[in-house]
């Protein structure tokens, strides 16, 4: 009988992975990282949010004379950045519209998984490309975040709202039918801000949301109102000076950003006398909350907001306060107890 022979005699024993990039910066990692995103075709303002993240952690190794390296970036550097971040990092500093009085202390747990979002898709991708040899952000939680309820606009606040604009110029006109076409058509700001005229179709009421302006990359149409189309004409008849594609556009005819939009928003709210802090994504939440008290189907809100699990939308919508009383006063199992108890006693017996 022929004996058997241990081929693994001699070999060398492998442990560590091969790093290909072993000597390379930590700038021409993120750009690595940053090429390899734009190749995959990841949206303009994803692509911002990775470089912000990642000027952000710059900063921090900075003003900790930590060393810009790769290396540096270990666990313990990044829950010392988030307790930072948490505790430390005042809010809207250098920001040149911002009093003292806003630049308190701590960011919000939901800002600081914002800012931990990006890095945290940048080291698993060099960590899984093999370019570094462990990964920091392995044994690293997202920061537990509050569970607010998330509050709508009431019918009237909403009217008084798009009272706000003052229509007879054209800055107020603009903001008019743009809060109304984030409520009829359920938008996100910047799916919005990005429509053009070709996006608008008049003769069957829809209008489209590019796939590359959309947050999922898939493009959607929705339907709008008749009285929606109209505001949308009579703005596209007015931006006819300018000689632009755009909807929504400055004074200028220069396609308007979304932070100037925001504030516009709050100036409108401001002169409304809404005290609720209103942004616009809080159109959104109303309008799909209203949606579904008007008695709009699950499954077609889902498709109008762009989502193709029934569960986000479920977790997207939350349903106002009367609502919920109603639908409480209606099926509560007191009910049952209640309606027992007031019937009819029988205490003798028949003779």
């Amino acid at each position: 009988m022929k004996k058997r022979t241990d081929q693994r005699l001699g070999k060398r024993y492998k442990n560590d992975r091969n790093v290909r990039a072993k000597h390379a910066s930590m700038d021409e990692l993120y750009e690595t990282f940053y090429s390899a995103k734009v190749a995959e075709g990841v949206s303009k303002r994803t692509l911002e949010t990775y470089e912000e993240n990642y000027r952000f952690l710059c900063d921090y190794l900075a003003m900790t004379d930590t060393p810009r390296e790769i290396n540096s970036v270990t666990t313990e550097i990044l829950r010392k950045y988030i307790t930072w971040m948490l505790n430390d990092k005042r809010k809207w500093e250098g920001h040149a519209h911002k009093s003292e009085a806003n630049m308190t202390k701590g960011l919000s747990a939901v800002t600081v998984n914002t800012r931990l979002k990006g890095l945290r898709t940048m080291f698993n991708f060099l960590y899984a490309e093999e370019l570094i040899q462990a990964n920091p952000f392995r044994f690293i939680k997202p920061v537990r975040e509050p569970e607010e309820e998330i509050q709508i606009l009431t019918a009237d606040q909403l009217e008084r709202l798009l009272k706000a604009p003052d229509k007879r110029t054209y800055a107020g006109f603009r903001d008019y039918v743009f809060m109304t076409l984030l409520v009829d058509g359920f938008f996100r700001i910047n799916e919005a801000l990005q429509l053009k005229r070709s996006d608008i179709n008049f003769d069957i009421g829809m209008a489209k949301a590019s796939a590359k302006n959309v947050k999922s990359r898939r493009a959607r149409s929705v339907p709008l109102s008749k009285p929606t189309l109209r505001l949308v004409k009579e703005l596209l008849k007015e931006n006819e000076d300018f000689g632009t594609d755009y909807l929504f556009v400055t004074n200028y005819g220069l396609p308007i950003s979304d932070d100037r939009m925001r504030d516009r928003i709050k100036e409108h709210a401001k002169n409304a006398g809404i005290e609720t802090r209103v942004y616009p994504h809080l159109f959104r939440h109303t309008a799909a909350t209203m949606y579904l008290e008007n008695g709009g189907d699950l499954r077609y809100l889902a498709d109008l907001l762009g989502h193709s699990d029934l569960r986000m939308v479920q977790r997207y919508t939350h349903l106002s306060i009367s609502a919920l009383k109603e639908q409480h006063r209606r099926f509560s199992p007191i009910n049952n107890v209640l309606s027992n108890m007031t019937k009819s006693r029988k205490t003798k017996r028949s003779t």
